[in-house]
């Protein structure tokens, strides 16, 4: 018996030794491992919004916890609003992580507020054949700014990129208030000449060569970075990061909204289901979150409107069909007023070929829907007592005033019509009314 109670100790401990050391290789830091430090690598793309925002924070979050040596993102945007771009901004001068913005690949852009997030990061880098820069503020509507509200808005964001620049040395600080106050951009080369960034690199791996050894500035305490043998560790937006992530495409949020349109109307008209509807109403809220992140000339909001309006008064007009064009027409000056006013830069417009084959196909849609809706209502009951009016047969045996008659493969009791001859076996009638079980008859011409 004590032999088998310390075997049963023994086995015990030991799976709580192996439950412990399966703990420390699942929650240590990945460079615990083998010594080699970790590098984190976030790919942020496209216009900047509230997706992006939390992408970039939950990526700085699991640096800090990991122990990353670095965080480097991977930057290629046109701007955005400067709302997000400060909340972005705040996170990467808050992180316990160095971070390096790196604008790549080739022929990619840090734009407008991608400047801002740019110049906050501990260190920067470019890809050959990229450009930095055109940070000019304007409007919610891509409108250009009153004097006197331009003037406000530059000199603040102005003494923002002189704070965050100024590490970098005079020409720098002068490059960034140009890109605010005349929209300027440069190139990679030109921006590295100027000390705006700290470094151009082809690829990932070259950029890591170069960053290793190099000082920065985290917190206010110097940090060598230490890259050699890193391992690279790619950090990907979440499943609901990515589907917001969609809605910045224009293109996108307008089919959404077409679609939507269409689903509700086919609901309308067809009152009963819940698939049109649904569909229809889970579009136009994806659509309407991606009006939000846009910041679109919401006065184009009244033409689809008036589109939809337009399409359901159809549903009961006379003139069918004409309503229909009038909807067709007002739903793409909607969308254009939407996305293209003027002002607006070009990553938040709208494909115009789209906006009207989409627009003329969901007019096609919805005549074709009306068609057989219309249709449907001409077409003669086929069920019922209603369903005999109107249908011929024969009499069986004679019928004076009252007798029977064949209709079909039934035998049903007659009455002739006021003003009707009496009518012999076999003559042919029409049935013109229907009184509980007795049909209405008259001689068929």
């Amino acid at each position: 018996m004590e032999g088998g109670s310390i075997i049963k100790i023994m086995r015990a401990k030991l799976i709580f030794l192996v439950t412990i050391l399966l703990c420390l290789a699942v929650f240590l830091p990945a460079q615990a491992q083998d010594g080699s430090p970790l590098v984190l690598v976030l790919s942020a793309e496209g216009p900047i919004s509230s997706a992006m925002a939390e992408y970039v924070e939950r990526g700085i979050d699991y640096a800090g916890q990991q122990g990353a040596e670095l965080l480097v993102l991977q930057l290629n945007t046109p701007g955005g609003g400067v709302e997000i771009m400060n909340r972005i901004k705040q996170e990467i001068l808050g992180s316990q992580v160095p971070v390096v913005v790196y604008v790549a690949p080739r022929g990619a852009m840090a734009a407008s507020a991608g400047t801002v997030i740019t110049l906050a990061a501990h260190a920067a880098a470019m890809a050959p054949e990229t450009v930095i820069g055109a940070a000019s503020p304007v409007g919610g509507q891509g409108e250009d700014l009153g004097e006197t509200l331009e003037e406000k808005v530059k000199e603040v964001l102005k003494a923002d990129v002189r704070g965050l620049a100024e590490r970098r040395g005079a020409r720098a600080v002068e490059l960034a208030e140009s890109m605010i106050e005349t929209a300027e951009a440069v190139s990679a080369s030109e921006a590295l000449q100027a000390g705006l960034v700290d470094f151009i690199a082809a690829d990932l791996q070259g950029l890591l060569g170069q960053l290793n050894g190099f000082t920065v500035v985290l917190n206010g305490e110097d940090r060598l970075l230490d890259t050699e043998g890193a391992v690279v560790e790619e950090f990907n937006p979440s499943f609901i990061e990515q589907i917001l992530g969609v809605l910045t495409n224009p293109n996108i949020v307008f089919l959404l909204m077409s679609i939507g349109l269409q689903a509700i109307l086919i609901e309308i008209s067809s009152p009963g289901g819940w698939v049109a509807g649904t569909i229809g109403v889970a579009c136009l809220a994806l659509g309407t979150y991606g009006l939000g992140v846009l910041d679109v000339n919401w006065f184009g909001i009244i033409f689809l409107v008036l589109a939809f309006i337009l399409f359901l008064v159809d549903i009961k007009a006379t003139a069918h069909g004409a309503l229909t064009a009038a909807a067709v027409g007002s739903l793409i000056l909607g969308a254009l007023v939407l996305f293209n006013s003027p002002g607006r830069p070009d990553f938040q417009r709208v494909s115009v070929p789209l906006v009207v084959a989409t627009s003329l196909v969901t007019g096609g849609i919805f005549l074709g829907i009306l068609t057989f809706a219309l249709r449907a209502q001409a077409t003669p009951i086929r069920m019922g007592s209603e369903s005999l009016v109107g249908r011929s047969g024969k009499v069986s045996g004679t019928l004076a005033r009252t007798g029977f008659v064949q209709v079909g493969s039934e035998r049903w009791s007659a009455d002739l019509a006021e003003g009707e001859q009496p009518l012999s076996d076999g003559e042919r009638i029409e049935v013109t009314a229907v009184k509980g079980l007795r049909l209405v008859v008259r001689k068929k011409n």
